[in-house]
């Protein structure tokens, strides 16, 4: 198996598993919404130079720019450390108010969004739309956190392994413990594999380290124990990806890997079961 790397190198590699979502984009639901414009028309210049000063002077308001956007504030945090490395958008309004509306707008489009926004007229329908939206975006971070389990899935598969999913694997004195991909019997199972893939913070990000940490401890010498772990989350609970890999550096788990690595992921899960003569 490969050793452990670098936490840092780690760190670095973790991605964003959900794709921004332009809020302005019309839906089924939205065609029958009036459009308009908001506050925003009177309380923000839609030119950098003016939304820079804005932000210097306004700095507990920067979510303002994260809501015309389509960011909630745990999700405009993640995207500031992510780039910046800190998620507090007071200083970096009052330090980098240049650097940060230039980011946001590369990144997430603002001043078209702004200006887009600035020029409907919201009515009580609106309202609807939005609360719609809440719905929505609980629904796409499900769907970011199924990715990691499709794509390891998907290797499953097609190395001509059999499999279950989202089930418990027997270990040592006949404990159990929870995993994502499990490849044989579960109650004799050869490969065991965690997906963990958050890009927003809370308390599952936690729930997922006791989970890893469980099947270390319950696993068989003769078990493979693998972690695959993604999503701009991580990055702001740092503490709780240290545990895992520490268990990676101690090998009490065989390896961790995160989507841009999944080819090693896959040549590892592949030597093991050809070894295990689980395949040819």
């Amino acid at each position: 198996m490969s050793d452990a790397v670098d936490f840092e190198d780690y760190l670095k590699s973790l991605g964003r598993l959900t794709s921004h979502v332009d809020p302005t984009v019309s839906t089924p639901e939205a065609e029958r919404i009036v459009e308009a414009t908001g506050s925003l028309g009177g309380l923000l210049d839609t030119d950098l130079t003016g939304l820079a000063a804005w932000v210097r002077d306004n700095p507990n308001d920067v979510p303002v720019l994260g809501l015309a956007v389509g960011l909630s504030q745990e999700k405009l945090k993640n995207a500031l450390r992510d780039h910046f490395d800190t998620s507090g958008w007071h200083g970096l309004a009052r330090t980098q108010p240049v650097e940060l509306v230039t980011w946001l707008d590369a990144e997430f489009d603002l001043v078209r969004m702004l200006r887009t926004q600035m020029e409907r007229t919201y009515t009580f329908a609106d309202i609807l739309v939005a609360r719609a939206g809440t719905r929505a975006t609980a629904t796409r971070a499900g769907a970011s956190g199924r990715r990691i389990e499709d794509e390891i899935e998907d290797i499953a598969r097609d190395l001509g392994l059999n499999y279950t999913t989202r089930s418990r694997f027997a270990g040592r004195n006949g404990r159990t413990a929870p995993a994502d991909l499990i490849v044989g019997d579960p109650n004799s199972a050869d490969i065991v594999v965690a997906a963990k893939g958050f890009d927003s913070t809370g308390s599952k990000l936690t729930d997922a380290v006791r989970e890893i940490e469980e099947m270390a401890e319950v696993r068989l010498p003769t078990q493979l124990v693998l972690a695959v772990i993604d999503g701009i989350g991580w990055k702001s609970r740092q503490s709780d990806l240290r545990r895992i890999h520490q268990l990676w550096a101690t090998r009490q788990i065989d390896g961790m890997y995160t989507l841009v690595t999944l080819d090693r992921f896959r040549t590892d899960v592949a030597e093991f079961a050809r070894l295990r003569r689980l395949i040819s």
